[in-house]
């Protein structure tokens, strides 16, 4: 069964618990009730997860408000905790080489450092945050400005005659009321349809 949803494109325990029953129950060999029961073990699995993690995250000394900073899973607080980071003030004080690690030379070798999270594989960008939201609960900083809206994403969708005529709010009509637009249409006109003879029309 494991092998059979991996080959649709369940690759986690998440991917099965929170799809929609159906998405599960269309996999060939399955029915709903089958879904269902997969989906309800998926869902104890994670909760019996989660409540180990939290158990040791508690066990380390890992305050609360370390879980409240966006971005901190219960796997990262239990890392942190591993790592002596137990307070949100302990996340604000790190640097993003402290979470994803780095080198340094030693006796003329380069030497891997590894950071808190290295298992986590975050991008420079998600350590940076992390520590820039912990100093933002810290009062340390201001919170940084939201990222303005990509224009492509801001910019509306085109109609079918806006994407053929090639600008917002256009129109056959409007395009027809320009000159060199009438003269492409026409010849446009000419080249697809055939002309009548004089006597059909």
């Amino acid at each position: 069964i494991a092998q059979l949803l991996v080959t649709e494109g369940f690759a986690t325990v998440e991917d099965v618990a929170y799809v929609e029953t159906a998405e599960v129950a269309s996999i060939e060999g399955f029915d709903e009730d089958t879904a269902e029961e997969i989906q309800a073990r998926a869902r104890d699995f994670l909760d019996r997860e989660a409540a180990e993690y939290d158990a040791k995250r508690k066990a380390l000394g890992v305050e609360d408000g370390l879980l409240e900073i966006n971005g901190v899973t219960l796997p990262m607080a239990v890392a942190l905790g591993e790592g002596g980071v137990k307070t949100v003030e302990d996340l604000a004080d790190l640097t993003p080489d402290d979470l994803r690690g780095w080198y340094e030379n030693r006796n003329g070798e380069r030497v891997r450092e590894n950071g808190i999270l290295e298992t986590f594989a975050l991008d420079p960008a998600d350590a940076e945050a992390l520590i820039v939201r912990a100093r933002v609960a810290m009062g340390w900083i201001e919170a940084p400005p939201e990222p303005e809206q990509d224009l492509d994403e801001a910019a509306p969708e085109l109609t079918e005659e806006e994407m053929v005529f090639g600008r917002p709010g256009a129109s056959a009509a409007a395009a027809s009321a320009d000159p060199e637009a009438e003269t492409e249409t026409e010849a446009e006109a000419e080249t697809e349809a055939p002309a009548k003879d004089e006597g059909e029309a």
